[in-house]
């Protein structure tokens, strides 16, 4: 039997056989190439090892309209190198190394079709990647395709390319019961992280603000604090071959992520009793060695755990602050500000869900109705 979206297959003569996409042709059919061994993971490890060097020997241009479609990846990367932030830069680049190259690269254009996307969306599928993962590859082969038609007119055949639609899940919010309990939890031996935890809580920050946030951030004389950086872990393409991955502390996600927020009385009071007086100290750490998203997650399932909360990540601490607010009668204006949208639209669709108590509190309102 094959192993679930990888083409790996057992013969009849005992031999194991992977096959992968080694090009197209022009009329747009498959080529495939094939891989042999004794066992399944010799023909895995084969098969992955010519994946690799199909990807790595870059693109081949041949002459006029047969460049394959890697060259074009290639030419279209290197343009938005300069444009946008290292940590977008990674992600397309992922999502061409990984995905788009190994099995389109060799695709010439006057092949390409709709049928070839559909095929390329479904095997996506197919391998366990999540309706927005493949969404979100399929954009990047969008822009390439658009990048394509712009610099190369009449290469490319028009190409209908249709994202996958994800099912709508109702997001875990923390009901107010069980936020009182996580909120005492965190007060109790309280200590940095869970301060930033619970400070997180209290405003709506999002993991990477959290982690980048300093204490000269914090005004304890306004009663404020100004959101002006985000951490994350990304992949380190320097190539020096020492780490794989790397902590980068930049911008926010947008302008209107840089942002102030105006601190509760109560809020501000817990700040001045945490305060380790360096304005250079990290919220999570109360000194100036920083902790990464990655970390605090495990520290954040601990607590959870801790507090017999299940399925909590650290956006439910968001869509929980969003969520009270409603329920408290926020102006959304204001709240679409706090939270970091461009659009008071993207507050609501995302982050602000009415809890069973709100509903139940509007039905009974149904009881003053004369039926």
């Amino acid at each position: 039997m094959p192993r679930r979206g990888e083409n790996i297959f057992q013969r009849k003569d005992g031999r194991w056989e992977a096959r992968y996409i080694k090009g197209y042709e022009l009329s747009g059919k498959i080529r495939y190439g094939f891989c042999y061994g004794k066992t399944y993971k010799e023909a895995k490890t084969k098969v992955e090892q010519v994946k690799a060097s199909l990807v790595n020997s870059g693109p081949r241009p041949t002459s006029g309209n047969r460049h394959q479609l890697a060259f074009f990846c290639e030419e279209w990367l290197r343009m938005q190198k300069s444009r946008i932030r290292e940590s977008t830069y990674v992600k397309y680049d992922s999502a061409l190394r990984c995905h788009i190259l190994p099995k389109l690269g060799g695709c010439c254009p006057p092949g390409f079709s709709t049928q070839i996307v559909e095929s390329f969306k479904a095997e996506l599928l197919e391998e366990g990647l999540s309706a927005q993962s493949v969404k979100n590859i399929l954009i990047v082969l969008h822009s390439v395709l658009r990048y394509a038609a712009e610099q190369y007119p009449g290469v490319f055949p028009a190409v209908d390319i249709r994202y996958p639609r994800e099912a709508k899940k109702e997001p875990r919010v923390l009901t107010q019961e069980e936020q009182k309990r996580f909120a005492a939890y965190l007060r109790e031996d309280m200590d940095a992280c869970k301060f930033g935890v619970l400070l997180a809580l209290m405003t709506g920050l999002r993991i990477g603000e959290i982690c980048a946030l300093k204490w000269e951030n914090l005004s304890l004389k306004n009663n404020t604090v100004l959101i002006t950086a985000t951490m994350q872990r990304i992949r380190n393409l320097t190539g020096d071959g020492k780490k794989k991955t790397k902590i980068l502390t930049g911008d926010p996600k947008s302008d209107t992520s840089t942002r102030m927020i105006p601190l509760p009385d109560g809020v501000a009071s817990l700040c001045r009793k945490m305060d380790p007086h360096r304005l250079t100290a990290y919220i999570l750490t109360g000194t100036e060695d920083c902790m990464e998203p990655r970390r605090l997650q495990r520290k954040l399932r601990r607590y959870t755990r801790d507090c017999n909360l299940e399925g909590v990540h650290f956006h439910t601490l968001r869509h929980t602050f969003a969520t009270r607010c409603m329920e408290a009668g926020f102006e959304l204006k204001s709240l679409s500000e706090i939270m970091g949208h461009a659009k008071t639209s993207t507050t609501l669709d995302r982050y602000v869900h009415s809890s069973m108590e709100a509903k139940r509190t509007n039905m009974e309102k149904l009881k003053l109705v004369d039926l």
